[in-house]
């Protein structure tokens, strides 16, 4: 028997499927074997004797170790114990919820997920206050960029706004006081969540949790965290304390004090920068207004000048950077400063670009990291507030065409942390029975998982593999977001399954 933890040695019965694949002649079981968390023999099932741990796969799929590169840890983490309002179809129906929600241990209540874009009425303070009266009330936007509290979560938090509506910096820095929870409390939330991340095939993540990660993820490891690898963000507030503490990016981050099963598994990520808003709150910053405000073209939270110096001072540094840009103006902003900076990094999102900017994103060599579900999310409010926008919605396509690498995310908890959603919006398109959404923006199976892997099944590589009860090459978009996900393991030490 094997259990979560077991160091595998062994892969029995096994057929491989995306990077890695093609080395073989056929797609007959072969056998896989693990020395010092790397594969180091891959030979027809039963050719060389089994060794040390064995794992029967019985004929199942393996594939490299699956990444989300776009995760704020703490508030996916935390959503599990905050009110669900997605399926809130209106204001009303919103603040109703949270009247009959019970309050959190602290005594305020917290909801998540409510999609105002498309709702019939309008959110008001009147309306929330009537309905909850003196509990502090707080409503998270899907796309956390915009919150609605009650007068009494106003007052609490020094606020003011007429309508309860806080939106982009206001709205983050009500996040991140609703996140700074006990960190007992906190370190354990995201362990569970790691837990469930390993039980989709999940071996590494990109935090992009507005806080100071380094000193989090240290104190998590140390305590026992060990379900995935974590790339961890840093903010621009945070940009010298990085410098100073001589952080880089790509280099393990860990401690002395940290149990075996968690070394390695921490690295320095990139410097975020959040330069334009979101569709959601209508803050993107588009070359076209939007419908219902024709002086509002959304806003660029960072200037491209500044923008530029930030990515100038953290190259400088050796960091490299993840600029958050939804908008086509965000997008072109974002590219300029890349050009002008010499970074090398992300650009996060990138859910509408101009059709002269795809060619430079793959001359600059920048990374689009987007987030497939999103287009399926977001296609009623893209028919909504950009049917004038000229620019591509969501080109996955396009960008792929272009020479751009694909990294795929969640976003969560903007949509679920499962890379099999990701993979099935980009090949599908479509996941509620219409037709798929522009369908010349799909891409195939084995781009779509190129774009969710960092490593390949081949010797040499690490041994992060998740073994799957489907072949991804060749399921059904349905069965792609169901896949039965069998074992995950990092390094060869088994994360799920048994």
């Amino acid at each position: 028997m094997t259990g979560v933890g077991e160091h595998i040695a062994t892969i029995a019965g096994v057929r491989i499927s995306g990077p890695g694949r093609e080395f073989l002649i056929d797609d007959e079981p072969v056998d896989i074997f693990i020395d010092d968390g790397r594969i180091s023999d891959i030979a027809p099932a039963g050719a060389i004797r089994a060794r040390g741990r064995v794992l029967e796969a019985n004929g199942a799929w393996a594939l490299p170790g699956l990444w989300d590169n776009h995760v704020h840890t703490v508030q996916w983490a935390l959503a599990a114990e905050r009110v669900a309002l997605g399926g809130a179809a209106s204001a009303a129906e919103a603040a109703a919820i949270m009247a009959a929600a019970a309050p959190l241990p602290d005594g305020r209540k917290v909801g998540s997920g409510f999609r105002d874009a498309m709702w019939p009425d309008r959110p008001s303070l009147a309306l929330l206050d009537s309905a909850t009266g003196e509990v502090p009330t707080y409503l998270i936007n899907a796309d956390v960029h915009s919150t609605w509290l009650n007068s009494a979560a106003l007052r609490l938090e020094g606020f003011e706004g007429d309508d309860g509506m806080l939106r982009e910096q206001d709205a983050f820095e009500i996040s991140r006081r609703l996140n700074a929870v006990d960190p007992q409390r906190g370190d354990e939330a995201v362990r569970e969540a790691g837990e469930r991340a390993a039980s989709r095939g999940v071996t590494g993540l990109v935090d992009f949790d507005m806080a100071w990660n380094a000193d989090a993820w240290l104190r998590r490891v140390t305590a026992g965290f060990a379900a995935h690898r974590v790339e961890f963000a840093i903010y621009p507030h945070d940009l010298d304390r990085a410098i100073r503490a001589g952080l880089r990016t790509g280099e393990l981050h860990e401690t002395a004090d940290a149990p075996d099963a968690g070394r390695g598994l921490i690295r320095v990520g990139s410097l975020k920068v959040i330069s334009d808003g979101s569709l959601g709150t209508r803050t993107a910053a588009c070359s076209h207004s939007y419908p219902d405000d024709s002086e509002n073209f959304g806003v660029l939270t960072v200037p491209t000048a500044e923008l530029a110096e930030l990515l100038t001072t953290a190259t400088g540094a050796g960091l490299s950077v993840a600029v958050h840009a939804i908008g086509d103006r965000a997008v072109t902003g974002a590219l300029d400063a890349f050009t002008v900076s010499g970074a090398v990094g992300t650009i996060e999102h990138a859910q509408l670009v101009r059709h002269s900017d795809l060619a430079r994103f793959g001359r600059l060599g920048v990374v689009a990291s987007v987030q497939p579900q999103h287009a399926l999310d977001d296609r009623d409010l893209v028919g909504r507030h950009w049917a004038d926008q000229t620019s591509i919605g969501y080109p996955l396509g396009a960008l792929r065409d272009a020479g751009v690498e694909l990294r795929f995310g969640s976003d969560a908890p903007v949509a679920p942390l499962d890379p099999w959603q990701a993979i099935a919006a980009a090949v599908t398109r479509t996941d509620d029975g219409r037709d798929a959404w522009h369908p010349e923006q799909r891409l195939t199976r084995d781009q779509a998982i190129q774009a969710s892997v960092r490593t390949a099944v081949r010797p040499g590589e690490p041994a992060d593999i998740a073994l799957c009860g489907y072949d991804p090459l060749s399921a059904s978009g349905a069965d792609l977001r169901r896949m039965p996900v069998i074992a995950t393991m990092v390094s060869g030490r088994l994360t799920y399954g048994d």
